[in-house]
């Protein structure tokens, strides 16, 4: 692993370049890496297509080579995301908190870089770009380690942004591919504490399972989305219809589209026959519990279905006796990501709020909407399901720490 080391001593090298690099200049060279993807378009789309016929002969899943494919648009919105992170205010330097001492010292807790961030993904070469930009708007070093399945996508993208680098004079070790995809050598990266100060794993919940298992680094955990929508008895119908079918069908591969839809048991006979046609009509294949199956013609669920990911046009639908077995289903069967409501009583949706623990949680809106671009982030490292230190969608703010800066005048303490 010595090539692997001396990689990693360049990237921490680049974080003490990165860590003084004024915020102009990092959303000046942000603007140019934007300009320098679509001035490139021809040469990444062609990347992807390699990729993409990759994945077909490989028999990669509907949703995972959704997950994987760029067009014209989506290369776009890459650029205009990059345009949108540089338009944020600088998040180094911001003063958290001060105050004077008795002894006369001035104390300022002040924003700064966290320093080497390394981001393992899966599929979504877009990320390559957003995680890169996010990491060099908020002074950081992004060494990215995406899926092998869009390593050409990958590695044109990388390359289109370590050009815009040196043309500036800044190190291109501040945003750099792992040059080992292999899964040793992820292993051994993720214990280089030395070198590294995070590692935020975004992807299938075996990837998670193996860095948090493996990991010396700090780990911020993008984890599986086990998302639920529950519809209250006091919910209307019609926006319970617009928020479900927008929360399962607009893009049903994303971790916050709802994998579950809970239903109120006294609203069930009325508003389930219509969901059905609703979702009928959008493709959507249905699974229910035996309460479910006794008001409408779907496939049973089994006990596994509650605790699945499908990451396709798929949903579970379970009858709850009220809000608290909708809360207790989804405190046993959900993955801290995002929870949503629908309803028109108040008492209940202030209940939901403040029950549901989970990162992002809804009253009458789709699940959807957790995502750091809606956010105004501009875009997201990841939806950290984590308690500790970020939670939700990681945006610019999310990648600093603080550190405490003291101004004396000669004092010692006595």
């Amino acid at each position: 692993m010595e090539h692997l080391t001396d990689f990693l001593k360049n990237a921490k090298a680049a974080a003490h370049v990165m860590s003084v690099l004024p915020g102009k200049r990092r959303s000046a060279v942000l603007n140019e890496m934007a300009q320098a993807l679509l001035a490139q378009k021809e040469t990444i789309l062609k990347a992807n297509a390699e990729d993409m016929k990759n994945a077909e002969a490989a028999g990669l899943s509907e949703a995972m080579c959704d997950r994987l494919l760029l067009n014209d648009k989506r290369l776009e919105e890459m650029a205009t995301a990059l345009c949108e992170i540089a338009a944020l205010r600088d998040p180094v330097g911001r003063v958290l908190d001060g105050w004077v001492t008795d002894d006369g010292l001035k104390i300022e807790k002040v924003a700064v870089p966290i320093g080497v961030v390394g981001v393992i993904y899966e599929s979504r070469p877009n990320v390559t770009a957003d995680v890169a930009a996010l990491c060099f708007k908020s002074g950081n070093v992004a060494i990215l380690k995406g899926g092998k399945e869009a390593i050409c996508s990958n590695t044109a993208i990388a390359a289109v942004l370590q050009s815009v680098l040196k043309a500036n004079d800044l190190p291109e070790a501040a945003i750099a591919l792992l040059p080992d995809g292999s899964r040793e050598a992820v292993g051994w990266m993720v214990q280089q504490d030395r070198y590294l100060d995070l590692i935020v794993p975004r992807g299938g919940e075996a990837l998670i399972k193996f860095v948090s298992e493996n990991a010396t680094v700090p780990v911020v955990k993008h984890d599986k989305g086990v998302c639920h929508l529950y519809v209250h008895i006091g919910a209307d119908y019609k926006t319970t219809e617009r928020v479900a079918i927008n929360a399962k069908v607009q893009r049903p591969s994303a971790c916050n589209a709802i994998e579950t839809l809970l239903i109120d048991e006294k609203i069930a006979p009325a508003f389930l026959p219509r969901l059905k046609k609703a979702f009928d009509e959008a493709g959507t294949k249905l699974r229910g519990c035996e309460k479910t199956c006794a008001q409408i013609v779907i496939d049973p669920a089994s006990e596994a279905d509650w605790d699945e990911e499908y990451l396709s046009n798929t949903l579970a639908i379970k009858m709850v006796a009220g809000i608290d077995e909708a809360i207790a289903h989804i405190h046993r069967h959900g993955s801290s990501h995002s929870e949503a409501i629908v309803t028109t009583n108040h008492a209940a949706a202030e209940q939901f709020l403040n029950r549901v623990d989970a990162a992002c949680v809804y009253v009458n809106a789709s699940t959807r909407f957790t995502d750091g671009g809606q956010f105004g982030f501009g875009a997201e490292v990841g939806i950290s399901t984590n308690k500790l230190h970020a939670r939700g969608p990681m945006g610019v703010s999310e990648l600093t720490t603080y550190k405490f800066q003291i101004y004396g005048d000669g004092q010692v303490r006595k």
